[in-house]
């Protein structure tokens, strides 16, 4: 019998079209934001040397940084919505009647996307701007330093949609004195708003791989609006985190991403689960044999 979870390298726009019509309950991407240059992630260790060393450790002893491997991608684009458009008409053919649609994006296409969204699922098929917020990094000294995401969602039916109020996770009061005691023990429900720290790099939840996401982003997501044995899709998968989040809930998952790295990292991520690993198209050998 076939692994009810699959990961697939595929250029996305190829392989979508080989699937049926309404088959994901819940369709989660982030794609690559147009940033303009290249996304990498670099792993390093630190060595002992007291002759080349390049920074001082414990004990006032020398150590050199040595790089184990990097990865990332090329994040620039001449016509972004071009890209995007046909990817959010086949998400919409995808999507079950009750199903929902996110897509993680940033503020530099975020309008043009929702617009695009508004055309593809229609107006009023938009249900939330969710905004994650993050307070890490560096901060520019030209304007005020950008640290959050937006996170589009869009319902294919807006009247009959997978909304599990009750899956959803509870937050601590700002002010549990002014709340009962009640209230205080079980918390409140997050808003549009979720405060939420990126992915540490000292943490044990990090692959190393280019732009992941946190897991309790996409646990929020998968619990609330599929169910359980419901299937989930990202066909921008990357690190594999929708995929660890249906997972971990009971849920069915299918990731796509064309990158060799993406599937070498949820391959090993997700080796727990037993998805059946698979190759689409002619581009997936193509990008594999120009990257070894």
């Amino acid at each position: 019998m076939s692994s009810p979870n699959r990961i697939v390298q595929a250029d996305n726009l190829e392989f979508l079209p080989t699937l049926q019509d309404g088959v994901a309950e819940l369709i989660y991407i982030d794609p690559p934001f147009n940033t303009g240059r290249k996304q990498e992630r670099r792993r390093t260790r630190s060595v002992r040397d007291e002759q080349q060393g390049d920074h001082i450790g414990f004990g006032g002893k020398r150590y050199r940084t040595v790089e184990i491997s990097s990865s990332g991608y090329d994040d620039t684009f001449e016509d972004y919505q071009a890209f995007l458009r046909p990817r959010l008409e086949e998400a919409h053919r995808l999507l079950a009647t009750n199903g929902s649609f996110f897509l993680h994006i940033d503020y530099r296409e975020s309008h043009y996307s929702k617009v695009a969204l508004d055309e593809v699922f229609g107006r009023d098929c938009f249900m939330n701007e969710i905004i994650w917020a993050y307070d890490y990094g560096a901060r520019t000294k030209k304007r005020w330093a950008p640290k959050h995401d937006s996170i589009l969602w869009y319902a294919k039916n807006p009247k009959d949609y997978i909304f599990d109020f009750d899956a959803m996770d509870r937050i601590p009061y700002m002010a549990p004195g002014l709340v009962n005691a009640e209230k205080a023990a079980r918390g409140k429900t997050p808003t549009d708003v979720w405060w939420h720290t990126i992915v540490s790099p000292q943490g044990k939840e990090r692959t190393g791989y280019a732009t992941q996401k946190p897991l309790g982003v996409l646990d929020r997501i998968v619990k609330v609006h599929s169910r359980e044995g419901g299937l989930v899709l990202d066909f921008f998968a990357g690190s594999g985190t929708t995929g660890a989040a249906a997972a971990g809930n009971r849920r069915k998952f299918l990731l796509v991403d064309l990158n060799p790295e993406a599937i070498k990292v949820m391959s090993q991520r997700l080796a727990t689960y037993q998805p059946s690993i698979e190759s689409h198209g002619p581009r997936a050998q193509e990008v594999a044999d120009r990257i070894r």
